[in-house]
């Protein structure tokens, strides 16, 4: 079992920057791939990024790439979505995801992910 938490989000302006964190608890966060996903009103949850257990491989969604920054300190157990130049479109729920403990892998469909957080609000505005 892993418990996930995300925090961090607000409302912005367009061009400004913000960091999402989320925080586990409950597993061994070091044996886990984290994805971050988001979801806007009448869409499913959209793939933003990944990392791999030991953080040495990424891999983003086009939309977010080379503005958004994945990272993770696994001696704290967070993960980082580090967000710059945020454009309204980027305005989401946004949500980090663990999967089942297969950590090597990097994963960007939603059922690859085992467990979720609750969601952090992102408002950027024109």
């Amino acid at each position: 079992q892993v418990s996930l938490a995300e925090s961090g989000g607000g409302l912005v302006q367009a061009g400004a920057s913000l960091r999402l964190s989320c925080a586990a608890s409950g597993g061994t966060f070091n044996k886990v791939a984290i994805g971050w996903f988001r979801r806007t009103p009448g869409k499913e949850r959209e793939f933003v990024a990944a990392i791999s257990r030991d953080g040495a491989r990424t891999f983003y969604a086009d939309s977010v790439k080379g503005r958004f920054t994945i990272s993770r300190d696994n001696a704290k157990n967070t993960v980082l979505a580090q967000m710059s130049s945020l454009k309204p479109e980027d305005t989401a729920v946004y949500y980090c995801a663990a999967d089942g403990g297969d950590g090597y892998f990097l994963h960007y469909r939603r059922d690859d992910y085992t467990y979720w957080g609750q969601g952090t609000q992102v408002t950027v505005s024109s």
